[in-house]
């Protein structure tokens, strides 16, 4: 009869401290409110009133671009287009609209059509000719710069004289409406959080402790009343803030409850292995690309009406080099697989406060730059070791 040595009793094995499931944006926060403290004390105006209201208003395009890249990047692909894609559409626009005399509600969606036009070429070349995303939207960026060119004529830019499409990025809801929607925000957020911490108890998975859920939920309530209380002693709530917001949580919602976001959670964590479980990878992937394009229009739609204008230079510059940062900034992984699309509006806001803090400084771009490459670097670090640090955990099982 042969005997097993006994295993090392239970009690004995060293208890793991748990740290939350996804701790990246906590770690954001944290250093978003560092970068409010400092601009802060560097300058008595960063967070007054009117200098919100105005970084609202800089980082809606970016935000909005930044929630598009977010997608394509947890499905393991990257757009570099996204910028070019919001210039040539808000040239559309602007064409179709001032030039051509069309009601701006068609105006509107010609522009996203383009958007979308653009998204399924592009994707279509990706999945069956098998280049490489990189290599499609690098191509991409510069046709589509080329026809923004062309659209735009020889004068640079293409004024807008429609009312509506002016107002778009330049209205703002009354104090009492903005208040009702920020209650509404806020005791919409506390029951998401309430429900998610249900299901995953109830599912049996990791989740946050009850007071853990409490203690953000306060945090989201405050922060939301103190938004809505400084952005009412200027001229209100910008409706461009309400478009970012809207569409973060219809695309929140759609990752978080839909087959099609589980899929491509799948995809971008092991593209093989979901092909093989009968994920239909290339569909997924040319919708990704379809709704990425949709979204850089919307954004240069904003952009457009932001300007009163069309220009040349719309979209150009580091337009989507910031919507990638400000997407891994926000905990998104550059390898694909993780990632939630609050964390657009999280890098947009690091991005947004720094460029913002550093122009009331008076600095340059040049160091504007700098600033948010190294914000950048330090973000994909922490996500290459976490990754690297969840493999040796995963291999040590």
């Amino acid at each position: 009869m042969t005997t097993t040595p006994l295993a090392r009793p239970l009690e004995r094995r060293p208890r793991r401290v748990s740290l939350p499931q996804d701790w990246g944006p906590y770690a954001v926060v944290a250093g978003l409110a560092v970068v409010w403290i400092v601009f802060q004390l560097l300058n008595e105006n960063f967070l007054s009133p009117r200098n919100l209201s105005n970084l609202t208003l800089q980082i809606a395009v970016l935000g909005t671009v930044s929630v598009g890249m977010v997608l394509v990047l947890i499905l393991g692909e990257i757009d570099l287009s996204v910028g070019a894609i919001a210039g040539v559409s808000a040239a559309t626009l602007a064409l179709l609209s001032t030039n051509l005399g069309l009601p701006a509600w068609l105006a509107i969606l010609a522009g996203l059509l383009f958007g979308a036009i653009i998204g399924l070429l592009q994707s279509l070349v990706i999945v069956f000719i098998g280049i490489p995303s990189f290599i499609v939207t690098l191509a991409g960026l510069l046709i589509w710069q080329g026809v923004q060119l062309i659209l735009i004529g020889s004068n640079g830019q293409i004024a807008l004289n429609d009312p509506f499409l002016k107002a778009i990025a330049s209205t703002y809801l009354a104090p009492a409406a903005g208040w009702v929607i920020a209650v509404l925000v806020a005791l919409v957020s506390v029951v998401v959080l309430i429900v998610g911490r249900a299901r995953r108890v109830a599912a049996g998975l990791a989740a946050r402790s009850l007071s853990t859920t409490v203690a953000l939920g306060g945090a989201v309530v405050v922060f939301t009343l103190a938004v809505t209380w400084l952005l009412n002693a200027y001229f209100g709530i910008p409706w461009v803030l309400l478009i970012l917001l809207g569409l973060t949580a219809v695309m929140s919602a759609v990752m978080r409850l839909s087959r099609f976001g589980r899929h491509l959670y799948a995809i971008g964590g092991n593209k093989e292995a979901a092909r093989r479980a009968g994920i239909r990878v290339r569909g997924a992937t040319v919708t990704v690309f379809v709704i990425v394009g949709v979204i850089a229009a919307l954004a240069g739609i904003i952009e457009a009406s932001r300007q009163f204008s069309a220009s040349s230079a719309l979209g150009g510059g580091t337009l989507q080099l910031n919507a990638i940062a400000a997407a891994v900034i926000g905990g998104t992984s550059l390898f694909g697989g993780r990632g939630r699309i609050y964390h657009a509006v999280l890098g947009a806001l690091v991005v947004g406060s720094v460029e913002n803090g550093l122009d009331l400084l008076g600095q340059p771009a040049a160091i504007q730059n700098i600033a948010t490459g190294l914000i950048l670097a330090l973000a994909v670090t922490v996500d290459a070791l976490g990754r690297r640090r969840d493999q040796t955990r995963g291999g040590a099982r």
